[in-house]
């Protein structure tokens, strides 16, 4: 007998969750029907974990869900359930398919959490025959998931692991920029020195002249390309939609000027001086460029690195961490020291 589900609006749930992905999880033979709600909890059919622990047949004519309820009240398992129960993995989810259907699911975790009480019931107390056929199938599908893990299986069959990659990634974005980009400007602070332009200058075939520098447009695509772009991705693009523009097109404020002082700037003045290195050690553009392109991948690898992803780590944490990752990752690039304003 097909589980019931009676259709609704889904515009006017007042209880339960809707369905984002769905998939069909083979186990040992078996096909379960898996959920990932909108609130990402993962959920297994209701009739299929019943037919995966052989407590039902296809054939079975009682109302879904009921087998795995009488199972699981048995007071001969009460002992071996009562920590399970606990966790809250035992009562029904009400969940609705994309098309209204309205039917009920638990956890996916309950079917591991039933295969261990039938399990640690078996070596401990006699089981009835049916119990006996339970806990034997509990073991093979115990074997069938035990080295990936059952979230790890629903979260690859309905496509639900991308977008939670695609979350994880942003919000490592999202914290990265929290740690460099201020939301109001701080008071202007020389940054870049004389000397910094005066060897780009000179690759480029330009006159190193203040009428030059003092133009926005030859010098701020350089320095977006090879100083902000060499920061961790979207702290350029952040500081630029936090920076207003005149009327002229002009920003209101420097760059620089929205970065943190511990963290944005920091790094900031740590790049500028290794660009600034790879400068004066070139002969042509084309060999700076080049130097660049490792140093940039290098950089990459470090941001990688540094921690941010454990989102159990304090804030303070972090910059720790990037502040040792910086000094001795870098300390070689920035053993040579820019040349003071002239």
């Amino acid at each position: 007998m097909n589980e019931i589900k009676r259709k609704v609006n889904l515009n006017t749930l007042s209880e339960g969750l809707k369905v984002k992905y769905k998939g069909v999880l083979d186990l040992a033979g078996n096909k379960l029907k898996c959920y990932v709600l909108e609130d990402g909890t993962r959920v297994l059919s209701t009739r299929g974990m019943q037919i995966a622990l052989k407590m039902t047949d296809e054939n079975d004519s009682q109302t879904s869900g009921s087998r795995l309820g009488e199972n699981l009240r048995q007071k001969s398992l009460e002992p071996f359930a009562r920590g399970f129960k606990e966790a809250g993995d035992f009562e029904p989810i009400i969940c609705y398919d994309e098309d209204g259907s309205k039917f009920h699911g638990y956890k996916a975790t309950l079917l591991t959490s039933v295969c261990r009480i039938y399990l640690k019931a078996r070596r401990s107390i006699h089981l009835s025959p049916r119990q006996r056929i339970i806990a034997d199938q509990a073991e093979i599908l115990i074997d069938s998931f035990a080295d990936l893990g059952i979230i790890a299986l629903v979260d690859e069959v309905t496509g639900y692991q991308y977008e939670r990659e695609r979350d994880e990634l942003q919000n490592q974005l999202r914290k990265i920029l929290g740690l460099y980009v201020l939301d109001k400007p701080l008071k202007w602070e020389k940054i870049f020195h004389w000397t910094f332009y005066k060897h780009l200058f000179r690759l480029w075939g330009q006159p190193f002249t203040v009428e030059v520098i003092i133009k926005p447009g030859f010098i701020g695509r350089l320095t977006n390309k090879y100083v902000y772009q060499n920061l961790p991705q979207g702290v350029l693009e952040k500081l630029k939609e936090k920076t207003p523009k005149s009327k002229k097109g002009n920003y209101s404020h420097k760059l620089h000027q929205l970065l943190t002082t511990e963290i944005g700037r920091e790094d900031l003045k740590k790049t500028i001086n290794s660009i600034e290195t790879l400068l004066s050690i070139s002969e042509t553009k084309e060999e700076f460029e080049k130097l660049e392109a490792k140093y940039r991948q290098r950089k990459e690898f470090l941001y990688t690195g540094l921690g941010i992803r454990n989102e159990k780590r304090s804030s303070d944490e972090v910059k720790e961490k990037i502040k040792e990752d910086f000094d001795r990752k870098f300390k070689t690039l920035l053993s040579v020291p820019p040349q003071k304003d002239e």
